[in-house]
């Protein structure tokens, strides 16, 4: 049930006020892919050379917030959309706080992915998609979870049997699987530039 009796209560401070004072803009970095393709190593690196470089970042990983915040959501469909709308959100308010959010989360459906980005004006939302060949990540397989997969003790997994869906359109795509981590972190931070959202 929606409740109606809200009224928005504008903030002294704005988005804009905090990036005149950080010095630089704020905006989501959303990676999407498949279970160890690399998305929370990139995604950590990131944030590592964001930090070196006195940039307020913050990192959002999947596992992680599933230990606290969506910890009352499962792996149906409908707890699958229900923690990406979560998640869209939670970043949407690190953005307003004139922070970069990293979100690293497999996300495997398009629609949740598009509704996420709904959320947000242009130029502050940015699917970044880690490719990664799934018989690649198979074979890393850091937690075991493909085997398990493929055992049948879990059911619904990305990729095994349930569906990932590809960005078609991403502003930017890593093949993790052909090169190094500073590599793609250095990639990203040059987009970064690009798009003026950190000074070059």
């Amino acid at each position: 049930m929606q409740v109606t009796n809200l009224t928005w209560h504008k903030q002294t401070v704005s988005k804009w006020d905090r990036h005149a004072q950080n010095g630089h803009r704020s905006c989501v970095l959303w990676f999407t892919g498949l279970s160890g393709s690399g998305k929370s190593t990139i995604a950590n690196a990131v944030s590592h050379e964001l930090f070196r470089q006195g940039i307020k970042e913050y990192v959002l990983d999947g596992d992680n917030i599933r230990h606290g915040l969506n910890k009352d959501l499962g792996f149906s469909n409908r707890d699958r959309t229900e923690n990406i709308r979560r998640i869209g959100e939670v970043a949407k308010l690190f953005v307003e706080s004139g922070t970069i959010v990293i979100s690293a989360f497999i996300s495997p459906i398009k629609t949740d992915r598009e509704q996420v980005r709904a959320l947000y004006p242009d130029g502050e939302f940015f699917e970044i998609f880690i490719d990664c060949p799934i018989e690649e990540c198979e074979r890393r397989d850091p937690k075991e979870l493909y085997k398990k997969a493929r055992r049948g003790e879990i059911k619904g997994f990305t990729g095994i049997d349930s569906p990932y869906e590809r960005p078609e359109d991403p502003e930017l795509t890593i093949a993790s699987h052909e090169i190094r981590v500073e590599d793609a972190v250095a990639t990203i931070i040059e987009f970064l530039q690009g798009k003026e959202i950190i000074p070059s």
